[in-house]
């Protein structure tokens, strides 16, 4: 058996493949860094989570991306209306996740169906080795884990496209979130989800980000009824290719982060 070690490891100096952060329940902040150099546990493995940084910015610009892209495609007088609701619904996701979304999808304790309350309100989320990969600080874990909950909730309120108000969108977004996405990826994601254990091979969100906001769209565009044309007998074509254009690029690249960013890890080995 041989095995092919990356670039990054061979330029890290401090790298060993036996060094690997471990949790340690007594201390599940992973260390008081008012005592002690909580960074010391990741000497050497610094690039997993700083690629994970990376990519997480990356996913970031699928957010404007969606709101140029539904922008674009929607008449004059509805498109600031979309642009400005793909920031809203962000602000949002991101108050659920801080709240009880990430605790509900990644808390160790959790049983097969959905996580409890043990990180409510980013509670013991700090520096310790994350449930995803103990090279990566759980606040980074946390923070990549965010963006996919937010882009899949972005999608899903694509459904009122110039059909639904922004203030009952965002109400729906975060009780949406709350009882549809964080319970499907604790199911695929958590190690103690019961798809996870089957095991599913879910790798970058088909079922808890695509799957789940596809056909969440649907339902939501079909609850919401028919676009209204005031005096018109169609509903008028896209009113500007180039926001199309640029928001496809966006969501275009911003996958890079998505994809690669899912590994949770910078190198790739062959066994």
């Amino acid at each position: 058996m041989s095995s092919t070690v990356s670039s990054l490891q061979l330029l890290s100096p401090l790298y060993s493949d036996n060094h690997k952060p471990e949790f340690d329940p007594a201390h599940p902040q992973g260390g008081d860094p008012l005592t002690s150099n909580v960074n010391d546990q990741y000497n050497g493995v610094e690039y997993h989570y700083v690629y994970l940084v990376f990519c997480a910015f990356i996913v970031w610009l699928i957010i404007p991306g969606i709101g140029l892209l539904y922008g674009g495609l929607a008449r004059r007088k509805s498109s600031l209306s979309l642009l400005f609701q793909s920031i809203m619904v962000v602000a949002v996701t991101t108050f659920q996740w801080i709240f009880w979304g990430y605790s509900l999808a990644y808390s160790r304790t959790a049983s097969a169906f959905i996580g409890d309350m043990a990180n409510f309100g980013m509670k013991n989320v700090s520096v310790a080795p994350s449930p995803g990969n103990a090279n990566i600080p759980e606040i980074v874990f946390c923070l990549y884990q965010l963006l996919f909950c937010a882009c899949t909730v972005q999608i899903v309120i694509g459904g009122s496209f110039e059909r639904g108000r922004i203030l009952p969108s965002l109400v729906f977004a975060f009780f949406w979130a709350t009882i549809v996405y964080c319970p499907i990826a604790c199911w695929t994601w958590n190690a103690n989800g019961w798809l996870f254990n089957l095991p599913s091979l879910d790798y970058a969100g088909g079922g808890p980000v695509h799957i789940a906001s596809g056909w969440a769209g649907l339902a939501y565009a079909f609850v919401l009824g028919k676009r209204k044309s005031a005096g018109q007998t169609s509903h008028g074509k896209p009113h500007n290719t180039t926001l199309v254009f640029l928001g496809t690029v966006f969501i275009w690249f911003g996958w890079f982060g998505f994809n690669g960013g899912s590994t949770l890890n910078a190198t790739v080995r062959a066994m």
